[in-house]
């Protein structure tokens, strides 16, 4: 008998991102794919490249079942189902890490704060998707300033001797307020924090409305960013929990465990 696969995709802003599992629950395969203009495109491609990761899988429409997730979900019309991002961010978090009662999770256009339930389901949620700021988007926007990339701008922030603030609440208003910073020779690394714990600061505040609880995890590409982790970790006074496995694909991890479980 043939094994049975099940897919998931998480179609975001900035990245797509595919997960499969085996009959067993296993995670087989992952990738992460550049958006492309048509999300249709990115999940294809997506999920293209993680089948080729799994010896005997031809194509993704081998899939016993397929779970579609992220903004451009219902572009993913091949899916047997969609199912939203908080949905499965809340349960790829508790497949990995049942624990975890709280998720930031720092998409490329908007932040959600996600309380769970017992069993991994959503038992709250506090969105902010009305503004750029604090979000992937932000975060390149301000990494472009500093002529570095993701990375070298979450080392900055590491070596910072003081927090210079960031106040604007406006992501244009803050681009022009980091400039004006810059200009007047103060050290690129203290800003550097202080933008880090601006956006945590905002996280705080989604948090607060959710009711925050132990343990805390971060989800998505922003994750990483260990400059962002360690100002969270201050302001929350809260240790973040690291998940076992990679945050940016956590959406798509969720979506494969509906799908095992749909079919």
């Amino acid at each position: 008998m043939a094994k049975k696969y099940f897919g998931g995709c998480d179609v975001g802003s900035t990245t797509g991102k595919a997960v499969i599992l085996d009959e067993n629950g296993s995670m087989v395969a992952s990738v992460i794919v550049p958006s492309e203009i048509d999300p249709e495109v990115t999940s294809v491609t997506a999920l293209e490249k993680a089948c080729e990761k799994v010896d005997g899988l031809k194509s993704y429409k081998d899939f016993a079942y397929l779970v579609g997730t992220g903004y451009g979900r219902n572009e993913v019309a091949f899916a047997n189902e969609n199912i939203s991002e908080i949905s499965c961010h809340a349960l790829g978090t508790f497949s990995c890490a049942p624990a975890i009662k709280t998720i930031v999770d720092i998409g490329g256009q908007d932040v959600k704060a996600i309380s769970l339930n017992g069993d991994g389901s959503v038992l709250e949620f506090a969105m902010n998707d009305k503004c750029a700021a604090g979000t992937g988007r932000f975060f390149e926007a301000m990494s472009r300033i500093f002529r570095m990339n993701l990375d070298e701008f979450s080392a900055l922030s590491l070596k910072a001797g003081k927090i210079i603030p960031v106040t604007a609440q406006c992501s244009v208003f803050a681009e022009s307020e980091v400039i004006s910073l810059l200009a007047r020779r103060n050290p690129p690394e203290d800003i550097a924090a202080g933008i880090q714990m601006a956006v945590s600061k905002r996280c705080f505040t989604l948090l607060k409305r959710i009711g925050m609880r132990p343990q805390v995890t971060v989800t998505g590409g922003c994750a990483k960013s260990q400059g962002l982790i360690k100002a969270l970790t201050r302001i929350i006074d809260m240790e973040v929990t690291p998940l076992p496995v990679d945050p940016q694909i956590i959406g798509a991890l969720g979506a494969a465990v509906f799908a095992s479980r749909r079919a």
